[in-house]
């Protein structure tokens, strides 16, 4: 039996410091192992145990990244001794075959995407218009959605809300996970670069992790799935009856998550 395991990253797996969580004196502190840099310094991290158990899951199962990051933004990360054969970057918008965009997986997510969303540029346009001094940052990623970083204690009560109900009126969905604002069409899903893994790969059993809005399909279209005590999904209180949530938040989530994931995957 082939088990896929594809799990989303950041906030799943990997934190930034200020996404930690951690509690109480500074001698129970967990170790923790930096696993991104950006610019010289270092930006995500991840528990020793955590990334112990992740090494003992690659070798169990097939575990693929399923991240919204770009192929760019995914490259940056050394998750694993050896990096995974899969990943799934923007948001399904690129296969990764060790380490090597998909051409062809690439060219046909565009081509369904650009069926019934509206263009990506008219979704730029709108987020000029509606952008003021929180809005920091204005970005676009692979060509295929746009995302901005905002200052959340500046956020405008309502904003959030008013461009989701904008978005789907035009075929494309939000997502706020912490200073971003996704903006991404409603066929770009992580669940479909993970069928199409689970197809290449024969994978009998699909596991997997996530916590944010975008990752709902991904974790309904598997067999089990798990997803941390914090973040969007958190906050909105969705759940499902495949899956669990962890007792642990931040950091210590993603080393439950990881063990969760090694548990199932090794079950006979």
């Amino acid at each position: 039996m082939t088990v896929l395991v594809c799990s989303d990253l950041d906030r799943t797996l990997i934190y930034s410091a200020a996404a930690f969580a951690l509690d109480g004196p500074d001698e129970t502190m967990p170790r923790l192992l930096c696993v991104e840099f950006y610019q010289g310094a270092p930006l995500s991290y991840m528990t020793e145990a955590a990334a112990r158990t992740l090494e003992t899951l690659a070798t169990a199962a097939t575990f693929v990244p399923a991240t919204t990051r770009t192929p760019e933004q995914y490259r940056r990360v050394n998750l694993l001794e050896k990096p995974a054969g899969y990943a799934i970057t923007a948001n399904g918008g690129h296969l990764l075959v060790d380490g090597e965009d998909d051409p062809e997986w690439a060219a046909s997510v565009r081509a369904r995407v650009a069926d019934g969303c509206a263009p990506l540029a008219d979704v730029q346009e709108h987020l000029v218009r509606v952008s003021g001094e929180f809005v920091l940052k204005r970005r676009s990623a692979s060509g295929l959605f746009a995302y901005t970083v905002v200052d959340r204690a500046a956020l405008p009560v309502g904003w959030v809300e008013e461009l989701t109900g904008w978005c789907a009126e035009r075929g494309w969905r939000t997502s706020l996970q912490g200073r971003k604002v996704y903006c991404l069409p409603t066929g770009l899903t992580k669940a479909a670069a993970a069928a199409e893994v689970a197809r290449r790969t024969g994978a009998s059993t699909t596991l997997a992790a996530g916590d944010s809005l975008l990752d709902i399909e991904l974790l309904e279209a598997a067999d089990l799935s798990i997803r941390p005590a914090h973040g969007e999904l958190h906050d909105t209180g969705w759940t499902s009856p495949a899956t669990a949530v962890t007792t642990a938040r931040g950091i210590t989530a993603g080393q439950e998550i990881a063990a969760w994931l090694v548990e199932r995957a090794t079950a006979p």
